[in-house]
């Protein structure tokens, strides 16, 4: 008798998701409410939002569980959602020119207001290049012919780039940063010549580096007013550029020294009130610390670690290089997320915006997110459930 989906439910998944959306919910209550207080406003908005995108992604997520993973994999499906997507990047790219700072959130135009509810393209973006990615490069099935590679990866190529290209004039450098990674990692897991990969890698993260080092002591005069060139600044020496963009790194140091090692208890930080500007988002690891200490924080990384590692063993174990490779960029989309954002919080990297996944308020983010993990969900239950098969099929020979 064929099993039901659901009976192969990855639980090692599934269950540190759920924790983190929960976590999630609780850390956005405590890091918004006591601001909403102050201004007279309902202390609870910011949670009611979360739980309003939440709901309809949980449902989202379920029902991308149980599609039949050959939808993920039909070309004509993949090239709609791509469309659409590249549609959306140039609304915004055109809304950038047109209307210039006047339309720009945190010094980039990165949403689609819909009346009620603003939608982030970049979020899905990095979910639909996944799976464009994946099916493209499983056509190759690691077969690359040597001198040839760089013909190979020539299509993808020039549209992830297009699209990254897209995502820096709103400008996110964070999201545009990701999007390179995911597609790196995936050309690197397909099938590259590890050499070549490695040699990559090093060169990339030595231009990266340089580039930065460069801007910081060139400070030029036309970038003075870029919201985004003063964060970068600012990470080089927030304390003496505290009024100039380095409050937020100083005040997520002190938050992060008055939490010490076992915190100052749910609910009671400091800096959540008024110091860390919008503490609910990106800086919200750093109410974390506040409130739970480096003890509690650890904990909440120790899940998402987990998370991502359970995600690249479904990918490992996987069949079909199609969905080990979807399990490799969601892990590595997930994984590139925290270390931007845990990083910026800590003052290693520059601040770009990022959220920390499953626990920073965000619709898009959250809806993106949990549908990434519906489908790894889907691909660890259809791989369950055809190794069963296979075992039975040997067993009866």
């Amino acid at each position: 008798m064929k099993k039901k989906k659901i009976s192969y439910l990855d639980y090692g998944v599934l269950i540190p998701f759920l924790l983190l959306a929960g976590i999630g919910l609780v850390m956005i209550y405590s890091a918004s409410s006591d601001v909403l207080i102050i201004n007279d406003l309902d202390p609870t908005s910011y949670l009611k939002r979360q739980l309003m995108f939440l709901i309809p992604a949980l449902i989202i997520g379920a029902v991308i569980f149980q599609m039949k993973l050959r939808i993920f994999k039909n070309k004509s499906v993949i090239q709609f959602a791509m469309l659409v997507i590249a549609l959306m990047l140039v609304y915004l790219v055109a809304l950038k020119f047109i209307k210039g700072d006047s339309a720009a959130v945190n010094g980039a135009v990165g949403w689609i207001n819909l009346g009620p509810i603003n939608i982030q393209p970049v979020e899905f973006l990095k979910l639909i290049l996944i799976v464009y990615l994946a099916y493209v490069l499983s056509l190759r099935d690691g077969k690359f012919v040597s001198g040839k590679i760089m013909a190979e990866l020539f299509h993808p190529s020039i549209i992830a780039i297009l699209l990254i290209i897209m995502v820096l004039v709103q400008p996110d450098l964070g999201g545009a940063a990701i999007l390179f990674f995911i597609t790196f990692v995936m050309f690197t897991l397909s099938g590259i010549p590890s050499r070549l990969a490695l040699l990559f890698y090093i060169l990339l993260i030595t231009v990266v580096v340089g580039l930065v080092v460069f801007l910081i002591a060139w400070n030029p005069p036309f970038l003075q007013n870029s919201y985004q060139f003063q964060r970068l600044i600012s990470f080089s020496d927030p304390f003496r550029l505290e009024q100039h963009g380095g409050a937020q790194l100083v005040n997520s140091y002190y938050a992060m020294h008055n939490g010490g090692l076992f915190g100052v208890g749910l609910g009671n930080s400091i800096q959540k009130r008024g110091y860390l500007p919008e503490p609910y988002t990106d800086f919200i690891i750093s109410v974390i610390t506040e409130e739970l200490g480096v003890i509690g924080a650890i904990a909440i990384l120790a899940i998402l670690f987990f998370l991502i590692w359970r995600i690249t063993m479904v990918g490992l174990k996987a069949q079909s290089t199609f969905n080990a490779l979807v399990c490799y960029g969601v892990a590595t989309m997930i994984l590139i997320q925290t270390f931007f954002n845990v990083g910026a919080a800590l003052g290693l990297l520059p601040i770009t915006g990022v959220t920390l996944p499953f626990i920073s308020y965000g619709g898009s983010s959250i809806v993106a997110l949990t549908a990434s993990i519906g489908l790894v969900l889907n691909i660890a239950a259809t791989e369950k459930a055809s190794r069963e098969v296979q075992l039975d099929e040997f067993g009866n020979e």
